[in-house]
This record gives C-alpha cells, structure tokens and sequence, in this order.
C-alpha cells in the first residue's frame, strides 16, 4: 500500500505538465498547404513562356436584368492573386506578398509567390524530421541576408543614360506583354522626367495611365505633356484645337450666383424678368472679359457638388471669345493636372493672373477607341510622371542577368555555405538553399523543356564559374543570358528573396488561428 501512496503524487505531476502540441502542428500544417496551394495556381504563368489566367467575375442585377460578366486574361501574378476569392489567412498572405513585392519593385510578382510556396514546401519537412519552427526561422533570416549579398556580387552597375541597359531591363519585365512597344515607351518616359538635382525622390502616385475602351495595345502613345479623358464643350461651335495654349485651372463657377439656403424668387412681370435675365448675362460676361484679359485660353474647370460650374450662356460667351473649355474635372486630379502644367489652382476670379497659368505649345481633342479625349503637350515636361519598373533601377543602379542565374547561383552558393555552419542551423540552410531551384525548374517547364536534365546542365554550368548562365526559352537551352540581353534590376531578385523569406517565418511561427467574431 505504501507503494501505491508513493506513486500517486508522481503520476499527478506527469499528467499536470502534459502539453498537447497537436492543434499547433495542425494549425501549421494547413496554413502551410493553403500557402502551397496559392503558390500552385499562380506557378504556371512564371516566365515569358509562362501561361495565361482567365479571371471572370459575375455581378447579377435585380429584376430582369441579366448578370454581367468581367473577365480579364493576364499572367501578372499580383492580379491573379488580387482576384482570387482567399478564405483562409494563410493564403491571403501569399497575396499580400505579391502585392508587397509589385509596390517594392514592380516586377517578379509571380516569382516571389513561387519562391515562397517553395520555401513552404522545405519548411514543412524540416518539421516532419523534428525541426523545430523557430530554428527554421532562425535559418531563414541568415539565408536571406546572405542570399542578398551573393546578389550583390553578381551585379553590373548601369547608369540611368546608358538607355540600350534600360530598354533591356523593361524588355525582360514585359516579355509577355508586348515589350518590343511597351519597354522603349517606358525607358523614354522615365528619361524625361529624371530629376539630376533628386534622382532618388520620386512619387509613383504620379504615374497616369489612361484606358479607353476599343483601343489595342499598338495604339498605346507616349505623351510629352496630359491626357484628360474629357470632351470640350461644343457649344455655340467652341475651339477643339489651340496652340500656344495658356492653361488655367479654376475651382469657381463661371455661372450666376447663388444663396447657401434654400430661397424662391417670385417675379411679378416681363420687366423683372428681363431685368434679372439682364443682370445675369452682364455677371457672366464680365466674369468672360476677366478670364480672356488674364491671356488664358483653355479653361479647365473642377468639377461642383452645389451648383453648375459653367451654363449654356457662359459657354457660349466662351466659345465667342475663343476659349476651349473642359469641365468637370475631378476633385482628386486637380493636383496632379497643376503640378504637370506647372500651373496653380485658382480659387477665384480676382486671382486669375498670367503667373498661375500653365503653358503649352498645343491643346487638341482627338478622337480614341470609342470616345474623345484631350491632348496637351508640352515642349518642356515639368512633370514628375514615373513608370514602376525603371524605378528599380533608380533605387538600385545595378542590373542581373535573368533566366533562373541568379537563383540557381545563390543555390549553390548557400548549399557550400551551409557546410561551414553546425547543427540544425546547418540543415535548414541546406534544405532551404535547394528550394530556390524552383524558379528555374519552373521556367524550363512552362517552356515546355525537360526541367530536370536543364537544371542539372545549369548546376554544372554555375559549378564551373559561369555565373551568367541561364535558360534561354527561345533556344531551349543554357546559354549566357547576359549576352542575350535578357536582364533585370537587382531590387527584382533582392526584394522577392527577402520578402519570400520573411512571409514563410511568419508562417512558421503562427501555432493557433483565433477568430474574433
């Protein structure tokens, strides 16, 4: 009896400080299969053989209206995402890189969310053999730190007026997207508004893209100057076409006034009447001579939620005095419209003077796909408008050599490296440095190549020091990359293993999913 006595407290003790990990590895397990599983719909459209998404999103109308359908085909791996209707946490992750990766750097959308869905995969054996998660972590934290700067060792400076540079770079971004048009508009666009005195200070809100419908891709123009997609006003016969244009961009009504409170006017006879009607075109007219005195002869008007901002009177007097009008301009575009034209908003009449009017050598309307929109160009482009993937190269003046290179190096690089290291830190690296290999097994397969005996060609390539080799798609084989003009920024590949491995730890160290309802 004294036996059993004795026991009892230490079988107490066991059962008191026994943990369940199993809900954790459950948690972990299914936000790592939700990852992968994001990672599997966009891994086909890596690349410039990569394939296209049909994305179709239906909205039904009440009644008998029918429902209608949007569909947009892409291979963009930030829009794919974006579209995609994700439930469960993890997976809104992997689309919340993909964005993160497309404000970073504007490319390598679709590789960064392979990477991590690779990444995953490894993590989630290391688990199974006993890692634990914050070891694997840990490891990637010091992966990743070193996977920058064997990126950096690969890298070829190039200066912003080294354009043939340039266009290459935009031409291996847009290669699925029409980059024999699209990259030298882009390269052109972005040399135009390079600012010497602050070449690194640039606002990507400045970019303006305008879409009209019934338009193609080789309709897409480069415009030293604005594009509004707006109508002039054609009444009483107004001007469509003005050169030598001093633009004037006003906040105020050129329409009679009226009361901030509701009020009713009664008129008694036809003298009242006149008398009124008088008064009214005398006010708009003087407000008329006021605006052509200032030297304006392009008006462009915002837009107002109390009143009309311009009548048929005062268009008509506008039109007489050869004044083109554009109306209705949005309240969010009046900033961008003024620092363009180098011009000021004029909140009123009595400030309309020939200093806060914004020139141009020519204002027209033409006609484009299923509507018209105005043109203003410019002979000097004061603006600060920017394409996102020249922006790479201004905050990272360095280029790298496409075609799975660089992964495939920083592969074999860290496997040498993880030798150097001990214990479990030296195992996670080794299994994660092999999970890069995804980006070039992809890219041969979607190529329609034989990814196995590519990868391993290319391992053999890198082994012996050429660092440049890569899968040329067209050729279907290794070749150098560089020499076949197939490049990209540095900020590509540096932001998309950082942000890959940081997304995958945070995966990693989550154990439970509380819902707050």
């Amino acid at each position: 009896m004294a036996a059993a006595v004795a026991a009892s407290p230490a079988q107490s003790r066991k059962t008191e400080t026994y943990t369940d990990n199993k809900r954790r590895d459950d948690v972990r397990s299914l936000n790592i299969a939700a990852g992968r599983a994001v990672t599997a719909a966009a891994r086909t459209s890596l690349g410039p053989r990569g394939m296209d998404k049909m994305i179709s999103s239906s909205s039904s109308g009440g009644g008998d209206q029918a429902a209608h359908e949007a569909v947009i085909i892409t291979n963009d791996g930030a829009t794919i995402l974006s579209r995609m209707p994700l439930l469960q946490p993890a997976a809104r992750m992997l689309a919340d890189l993909s964005r993160s990766q497309d404000a970073a750097a504007g490319d390598g959308t679709t590789t960064v969310v392979v990477l991590a869905g690779s990444l995953l995969h490894r993590a989630q054996s290391l688990l199974s053999a006993g890692a634990h998660p914050t070891a694997a972590a840990d490891a990637l934290h010091l992966l990743a730190a070193r996977a920058v700067g064997i990126l950096h060792g690969m890298a070829i400076p190039v200066e912003l007026s080294d354009r043939d540079a340039l266009v290459k770079s935009a031409s291996t971004a847009l290669n699925s997207k029409y980059s024999t048009l699209l990259s030298p508009l882009a390269v052109d666009a972005a040399l135009a508004v390079v600012d010497p005195a602050h070449p690194y200070l640039l606002d990507l809100r400045d970019i303006r893209v305008v879409k009209k419908l019934g338009c193609t891709v080789d309709d897409t123009e480069l415009i030293r100057g604005l594009v509004l997609d707006k109508k002039a006003s054609h009444v009483a016969g107004g001007p469509t076409r003005i050169g030598d244009a001093k633009i004037a961009v006003i906040q105020f009504q050129v329409s009679p006034p009226k009361t901030d409170i509701e009020h009713s006017v009664v008129v008694s006879d036809y003298a009242q009447m006149d008398r009124i009607l008088r008064e009214e075109r005398n006010y708009i007219l003087g407000m008329v001579k006021k605006i052509k005195a200032s030297g304006c002869n392009v008006l462009l008007i915002q837009k107002s939620i109390l009143r009309d901002s311009v009548t048929d009177l005062s268009l008509h007097y506008l039109a007489k005095a050869k004044i083109m009008v554009v109306k209705d301009v949005e309240r969010d575009e009046i900033e961008f419209i003024t620092k363009t034209l180098n011009c000021m908003p004029i909140a009123s009449i009595e400030h309309l003077r020939v200093d806060k009017l914004g020139p141009a050598h020519l204002v027209e309307e033409i006609s484009v796909g299923d509507g018209n929109t105005h043109k203003i160009c410019q002979d000097h482009w004061p603006s600060r408008t920017w394409e996102e993937q020249q922006l790479c190269l201004v905050n990272k003046r360095f280029l790298i050599a496409g075609g799975g290179a660089p992964e495939i190096e920083m592969s074999m690089q860290l496997a040498a490296w993880a030798k150097e290291l001990r214990g479990m830190e030296s195992y996670c690296v080794r299994e994660f440095a092999e999970a890069l290999e995804v980006i070039p097994y992809t890219l041969s397969e979607n190529a329609g190549l034989d990814p196995i005996s590519i990868v391993t060609e290319l391992r053999n390539r890198h082994a012996k020091g050429e660092k440049n080799a890569g899968i040329n798609v067209r050729k279907g084989r290794i070749t150098n990359i560089l020499e076949e003009n197939v490049v990209q920024p540095l900020l590509v590949s540096t932001s998309a293993i950082t942000l890959a491995c940081e997304c995958v730890r945070m995966i990693l160290k989550i154990d439970d999913i509380v819902t707050v309802r």
